[in-house]
């Protein structure tokens, strides 16, 4: 994965693991439960103290193994910032226009946020690789199968709110992927280092999402 974007890897396990203010001395670490667990896609968030020198240092040192991405980016010199550190993917909690250009230009998988149908719309028209639902913590499963009766061809990724517990649900209702921050690298395992419970909290997401596509 040093290069593009591997779909493979993301098609196996389509949930993006986002870091938000984590310390950059337990990155390389929670990278490692990633791996072992099955999960391919990490976003760090560029609001987050270190993020670009955070992104560098990964993708030197997992880039052959996971997918390492930006998120948060609400314009394009966060974008260029992100990609020149080696992002291989874009997030957004909003629908910038010119980042999505610019990533559909250069063949970038890019999510941009959007809440309502009208917003979820416009994204995809403007080329998003996938939708990302945000904030989807209110809105539940039931917001994704009913938004997608109409618009049934939107590649959805709803984040903010997806839990051990519902994650199945998500999927089943149509979600293609789904972006989870601190229930799936909670901070109470990263400050006390505990790598073995992270490890088991990963694959317990796994069996889960594999559990729905049964």
């Amino acid at each position: 994965m040093n290069g593009a974007f591997s779909w493979e890897a993301f098609d196996k396990a389509p949930i993006v693991a986002i870091l938000r203010n984590l310390p950059a001395s337990s990155l390389l670490s929670i990278a490692k439960c990633m791996v072992t667990s099955g999960i391919s896609t990490m976003e760090i968030t560029i609001n987050t103290p270190g993020a670009l020198e955070s992104i560098q240092s990964l993708r030197e040192n997992y880039g052959d193994k996971l997918n390492i991405g930006a998120g948060t980016v609400c314009n394009l010199s966060d974008m260029h910032g992100a990609l020149d550190a080696g992002a291989q993917f874009i997030v957004m909690p909003v629908c910038e226009e010119d980042v999505i250009n610019y990533c559909v230009i250069h063949k970038i998988p890019v999510f941009p946020g959007a809440y309502t149908p009208t917003e979820i719309y416009k994204a995809w028209q403007l080329g998003a690789t996938m939708v990302k639902v945000f904030p989807a913590s209110d809105l539940g499963p039931s917001y994704i199968k009913d938004v997608l009766a109409p618009l049934d061809g939107i590649k959805l990724m709803p984040t903010g709110g997806v839990t051990l517990e519902n994650l199945g649900s998500f999927f089943e209702a149509g979600a293609k992927a789904v972006g989870i921050g601190g229930g799936i690298v909670p901070k109470k395992l990263i400050e006390t280092e505990d790598w073995k419970a992270l490890e088991k909290l990963m694959s317990n997401f796994i069996r889960a999402y594999n559990k729905s596509t049964l």
